[in-house]
């Protein structure tokens, strides 16, 4: 989608919002107005008993949510889109889709690699995201050269749609657990931590320069930075442990491939006689700050011990099926009746982008593990709702683990918000105790009535 194919935005500062219905974090509530500052922040919400003179803009037909947030995301492979999916040699695997992904990296510019991030972004926009935490690892237009181009050109793509992003930097040294990098990997290049923390700090002082002033002396700031090591088969456990020590001294968020797929298990337990899951618990001190993304094979007493210390975990369904992956055990044995497996801290992603859909996410988060145990409502939390805790997971969840002040509408945080049409057929006969439910089990990015970051607004085009 290009520039002129967007609607303009609206800037909403110093305005209250008043929707039909409005999620207030336990349910749909109507009349409630949430004012927005001028700094881009919530400043009120409340259901005032006398509604006064105050000049209200109002949302007819719609619902708002607080704003999906995605926590990974690889922007650049929306590029292989209808790529890799027939096999004429036999059953393919994520090692022959990554192939394919090298190709399509060995065939980027500056300006295709800017395009490929602006179309996913937009996308991102249209699905309701209004955050995401772009693991990126793609840097070098020159990887002879090492020139650090495309690290750049992330941040001015999110900037253009107006997405607000944090930029998750990643550190990339080698090819596979204790070898060296291949010819497709060589734009990924990270191999010293004084040049990746050197790069880090000019990509702050980038972001501090461009972060918008406020007449009043605030800012509207909808870029930050985090750290990551891509995997252990991307980054040996001594850096790994530099790495996460430097971010918490930094404040920074922490995020690392685990255990998505069984041969680097594999590679780990030969090379450090452990599994990832296992040495990462043993070598560092994990806290709120680290994330782990996929999961897909990690024991479930191990998932138990990492979130018992505070950390999260991203599952990403639709990539993690589109890639054969696996499920990853998110219950007890798989046992249905287990304790509320909300508790293990969960947020969503958009992955690879083969489909950007945070709805889709949400119910193939809990359709999965239903598949898994032969059993439904498997991610209920205490009151039995399945759907409070996926949208927890692609909102308050995803907040947690970008270190960010949004996912909930309440003073303070950023006017990040998603805006629902209630006027949809999809949405035809349903009430507002209905509405989450009927939202997250059967609606299509079609409900999605526009985006609110920052807030500004801006009004999803109908095809």
């Amino acid at each position: 989608m290009s520039e002129r194919e967007r609607a303009p935005r609206e800037d909403w500062a110093g305005t209250t919002v008043e929707a039909d219905l409005t999620w207030t974090g336990e349910s749909f509530e109507s009349s409630v107005r949430v004012g927005i500052g001028t700094d881009g922040r919530v400043d009120t919400v409340e259901k005032p008993e006398d509604p006064g003179p105050v000049k209200v803009r109002r949302l007819r037909g719609k619902a708002l949510l607080p704003g999906f947030v995605n926590t990974h995301s690889h922007a650049f492979q929306r590029g292989l889109r209808g790529r890799g999916e027939t096999f004429p040699s036999g059953a393919g695997s994520f090692w022959t889709w990554r192939e394919e992904m090298y190709r399509l990296v060995q065939r980027l510019d500056r300006q295709s690699f800017h395009d490929l991030c602006v179309r996913a972004f937009c996308e991102m926009r249209a699905a309701g995201i209004t955050t995401v935490g772009e693991f990126h690892y793609l840097h070098h237009e020159d990887a002879a050269a090492r020139d650090g181009t495309f690290d750049e050109v992330v941040l001015d793509a999110a900037a253009e749609v107006g997405l607000r992003i944090v930029l998750l930097q990643t550190f990339y040294a080698t090819g596979g657990v204790g070898r060296e990098l291949l010819e497709g990997q060589q734009r990924f290049a990270t191999p010293d931590l004084e040049e990746y923390w050197y790069r880090v700090d000019r990509l702050g002082e980038r972001i501090e320069r461009t972060t918008e002033r406020t007449a009043d002396g605030g800012e509207r700031r909808l870029q930050s930075l985090g750290a990551v090591a891509h995997s252990l088969r991307a980054a040996g456990p001594d850096q790994v442990v530099s790495l996460y020590g430097q971010a918490r001294r930094r404040d920074l968020p922490f995020h690392m491939h685990v255990e998505e797929q069984r041969w680097e298990i594999e590679d780990c337990v030969e090379k450090y006689g452990k599994r990832p899951m296992e040495l990462l618990l043993d070598e560092l001190e994990v806290t709120s700050t680290f994330t782990a993304v996929h999961c897909t094979h990690t024991p479930v007493e191990d998932l138990a011990r990492f979130v018992a210390a505070g950390g999260n975990v991203c599952v990403c369904p639709l990539t993690e099926a589109n890639l054969g992956d696996g499920l990853p055990t998110l219950t007890p044995d798989q046992d249905p009746d287990a304790p509320s497996p909300a508790a293990y801290r969960l947020s969503l992603g958009t992955d690879s982008n083969a489909r950007i859909s945070m709805l889709e996410e949400m119910r193939w988060l809990e359709y999965g593990q239903r598949l898994k145990t032969e059993s439904r409502g498997i991610l209920r939390e205490d009151e039995g709702s399945v759907s409070r805790t996926l949208l927890e997971a692609a909102t308050r969840g995803g907040a947690r683990a970008l270190n960010l002040p949004v996912g909930d509408l309440e003073p303070g945080n950023w006017a990040d918000m998603t805006a629902i049409d209630l006027e949809h057929p999809d949405l035809a006969e349903t009430e507002p105790k209905t509405l989450l439910d009927a939202l997250v089990f059967g609606c299509s990015n079609e409900v999605i009535a526009g985006t609110c970051v920052g807030g500004r607004w801006e009004e999803k085009l109908r095809r």
